[in-house]
């Protein structure tokens, strides 16, 4: 079943309200959408980069909050390579829990050392997809005796945790223009005592598959660089039907193309140095950044030149344009490529 077969079932509204209705929520439990990078043996779809990549483009092109949920929250249940077999199977492995992880990538809390775990407190922003979450994810500073643990270069100790929903209290703070339906409120964990077994490193591979030899920051930047792709795409498409082909389109287009064939590129090289056991350079990381940052911008640029020439029908509020405008706007204020 395609993408867009099941979701021209839904209506347009329960993507532009300020969270998903239960409709969305079960289609995307029914297709598995937390769990595209999650192993078959844990209930996931386990697919390659590119497939994943194929996949989250073409949903932003639905919808930006759909697109942008199920990759952060998809995104954080990764991190199951990341997690103690213990762990994962504690977590991952009944098939009756569905679960969804997200959270923060900042460092907002500390993690004071108590016997075999820590007290975690602290105010985290922002995690998309909060009220649909099953588990949080977060980073802390290690402390221990009222001070932080410094490591050899001076700089604050920092590890990742995982918690269940009930041990985390949600801020609803998320009032923007756009990606409303991400739901990407804060979230604040007051002195509670987590085991040691729920620390994990980003990196720090538990799994053998080769999805999780991808670093970290290489996944991220793909998997964010493919929504604002999907969602100029869409805008694009919508453009189209109100002012047709001219020369800001054709821009436009260019640069959707270019950007398509960079992310598409890149998850195929990847994938073939990982089956080759080649480590992925230092340098590659930061040509990737490079790439998707610049395509952001170029993407952002082409729309704007765009949007004026469309008539007041693209300022409407009940005008798809006017959604997938402020949808992609949202998703440029976040810190990866900003």
């Amino acid at each position: 079943m395609s993408v867009m077969e099941p979701m021209q079932e839904l209506s347009s509204l329960d993507f532009g309200k300020e969270a998903f209705s239960p409709e969305v929520l079960n289609w995307i439990a029914q297709e598995n959408l937390w769990n595209l990078w999650v192993p078959k043996s844990y209930g996931g779809l386990e697919m390659s980069l590119l497939e994943g990549l194929k996949k989250l483009r073409s949903l932003s092109k639905v919808d930006g909050s759909l697109g942008w949920t199920i990759t952060l929250c998809s995104g954080a249940n990764f991190f199951i390579g990341n997690l103690k077999q213990a762990v994962a199977d504690e977590i991952f492995i009944d098939p009756e829990k569905p679960v969804c992880f997200g959270g923060s990538g900042g460092v907002f809390g500390t993690a004071e050392k108590k016997g075999e775990g820590y007290v975690i407190s602290g105010i985290w922003k922002y995690a998309t997809g909060a009220p649909y979450l099953t588990h949080f994810t977060l980073n802390a500073k290690i402390r221990e005796d009222g001070k932080d643990v410094l490591q050899k270069d001076g700089t604050p100790l920092v590890r990742s945790f995982v918690l269940q929903k009930e041990e985390v209290q949600i801020i609803k703070d998320w009032n923007t223009m756009g990606l409303k339906a991400t739901a990407t409120e804060s979230f604040e964990v007051q002195s509670k005592w987590v085991h040691e077994k729920y620390c994990f490193v980003y990196n720090e591979l538990h799994q053998p598959h080769s999805i999780f030899k991808i670093p970290f920051s290489i996944f991220a930047d793909l998997t964010l660089w493919v929504n604002y792709v999907g969602m100029a795409a869409h805008f694009l498409e919508e453009a189209l039907k109100i002012s047709g082909q001219n020369l800001s389109m054709d821009k436009l287009q260019e640069v959707i193309l270019k950007a398509d064939l960079l992310t598409m590129g890149y998850a195929e090289q990847i994938q073939r140095m990982i089956d080759m056991g080649s480590e992925l350079p230092n340098a590659m990381t930061d040509k990737i950044h490079q790439e998707a940052s610049g395509s952001v911008r170029s993407l952002s640029d082409a729309i704007i030149r765009v949007y004026p020439t469309l008539g007041i029908a693209a300022s409407k509020e009940n005008h798809s344009l006017n959604r997938v405008f402020k949808d992609y706007f949202t998703a440029t204020q976040h810190h990866i490529f900003r």
